[in-house]
């Protein structure tokens, strides 16, 4: 394995950093969380001018070709921004899932669209229980027929231009694709403490054609598992670039802040507290690359990707808390980012399967199963 990233990778990070810091500050950052809008229309405008929103979709479909692991390298940047938006639900999770189950007339309708940033399509799978396994959907539905009921913590939903939703038919999971303007959808902010825009959608008799499925009936399974990976690997990035950031900040900290004449970092106790912190976000770091090189080398990289997952979940946790020590009272005002970063960390380990779901995946690629 050579996780060295290419030349064009690189150029890729480098670019994304220098945009970041330029068109989204930690007070832009802030501004967008405290407000709880998610992401600025004029901001994703000027994603897409750069070609993120496409980096998935092939470049006859208006897109870079790009792969899950220059996704990776993204992200990383993204998480260490902050930046808040649908870049995950649409350009990473919806654009899989219509790369691989959607028509031609589906690809060519919405790909070139998404691709462009004019259009943003979301994943609405969650129900009451909570879980992201695809056996737990319970909405029912009959292709075609009316759907009644409700999803949540569909991502972005209010920006979204259509919605990628999971249904129980006789045959097992499927998914259906619908524009967000039919008739019967309304949706519904819910309250976050990260400033992420989650919703609840409820359909209320909403008309669904057979033109409306998204690949076979009852493969939803099979075509969740792989998009749920990719986007619980983009969300594992995500930690991992907030994480370098928190730790940027917090050995800046130890070496600026004095106290009794001298820079803190000068006592054991932070030096200890820093060497800890570059150790959980190195290992999160190698494990997240480790699964991005095997996706994107067409591996079926299932449990990698939930190791890094769950790794990240608790490590780049703790790289936030610990760092809430070295700073002190400070890094819970609204004003210093480790607040808000903190709170992204903490609502990606959640996203796609938490640490305890991805767990439980290792241990069943490894024979283990609970009795």
């Amino acid at each position: 394995m050579d996780f060295r990233p290419s030349p064009s990778q690189q150029m890729l990070a480098a670019t994304a950093r220098e945009f970041l810091k330029k068109h989204c500050p930690p007070e832009t950052a802030q501004r967008l969380a405290l407000e709880a809008r998610g992401l600025d229309p004029a901001l994703w405008h000027q994603l897409a001018e750069v070609g993120w929103p496409g980096l998935l979709v092939p470049a006859d479909l208006g897109g870079s070709d790009g792969s899950l692991l220059d996704v990776t390298l993204l992200m990383e940047e993204l998480g260490r921004a902050a930046l808040p938006g649908p870049f995950v639900a649409s350009a990473v999770v919806a654009t899989s899932l219509l790369l691989a189950a959607g028509s031609h007339e589906q690809q060519q309708r919405w790909l070139p669209a998404m691709a462009s940033g004019e259009r943003i399509v979301s994943l609405a799978l969650l129900e009451d229980e909570g879980g992201w396994d695809p056996d737990a959907v319970a909405l029912r539905c009959t292709i075609p027929g009316r759907l009644r009921g409700r999803k949540l913590f569909v991502n972005d939903a209010q920006a979204a231009d259509a919605l990628i939703v999971a249904v129980r038919e006789d045959t097992g999971v499927s998914l259906v694709l619908l524009p967000s303007d039919r008739a019967g959808i309304a949706r519904a902010p819910l309250d976050t403490l990260s400033g992420e825009a989650l919703y609840e959608v409820t359909f209320d008799d909403v008309a669904i054609a057979p033109a409306d499925r998204l690949g076979r009936a009852g493969a939803g399974r099979r075509l969740l598992e792989p998009a749920l990976s990719a986007g619980a690997l983009a969300r594992t990035a995500e930690m991992v670039g907030a994480a370098q950031r928190i730790m940027e900040l917090a050995v800046e900290h130890a070496q600026t802040r004095v106290q009794g004449g001298k820079p803190i970092g000068g006592h054991q106790a932070i030096q200890h507290a820093c060497a800890d912190i570059v150790r959980d976000v190195d290992g999160a770091r190698g494990l997240l690359y480790a699964a991005a090189w095997s996706l994107s080398e067409g591996a079926a990289a299932g449990s990698e990707v939930s190791t890094a997952k769950a790794y990240a979940s608790e490590a780049c946790l703790a790289v936030a808390r610990r760092a809430h020590q070295i700073f002190g009272a400070i890094g819970y005002c609204e004003e210093h980012p480790l607040h808000l970063l903190h709170k992204r960390i903490q609502a990606a380990g959640l996203d796609y399967g938490d640490g305890a779901e991805h767990l439980e995946a290792v241990a069943r690629s490894i024979g283990l199963e609970a009795h």
